[in-house]
């Protein structure tokens, strides 16, 4: 595999944003509701950079779980927004640092889809 190969690019922006949602998670209270979630995240990018990693998947069989992480995100979503509307970068360190890590989140997805 090449360096320029999508996959090694894919992983790498995952794991940049793993870094991210870790900054964040180390802002919240230990046990917190958004810090379980965001723990349980950092996990499934794991198995999600295993499988981004194998072709065909191979390496890990194990199924990824984001419908459930999907879920549990909307409906924390919802509680914070308070009413609807975006939530603009800045308004705390936290917010700043999710919105930090929204952008390799959508550039990790770019080489694998096109």
């Amino acid at each position: 595999m090449y360096k320029d190969d999508p996959r090694i690019e894919a992983n790498g922006q995952t794991d940049h944003l793993n870094s991210l949602l870790g900054i964040v998670r180390s802002l919240l209270p230990a046990e917190s509701e958004a810090a379980v979630m965001i723990r349980d995240i950092q996990r499934e990018l794991m198995v999600v950079m295993s499988h981004v990693a194998t072709p065909g998947g191979s390496a890990n069989p194990r199924r990824l779980g984001v419908d459930d992480l999907t879920l549990r995100m909307e409906r924390y979503i919802d509680t914070q927004r308070g009413g609807g509307g975006f939530v603009l970068a800045g308004e705390s360190t936290v917010t700043a640092f999710m919105h930090a890590a929204r952008t390799p989140a959508r550039t990790a997805a770019r080489p694998l889809v096109s």
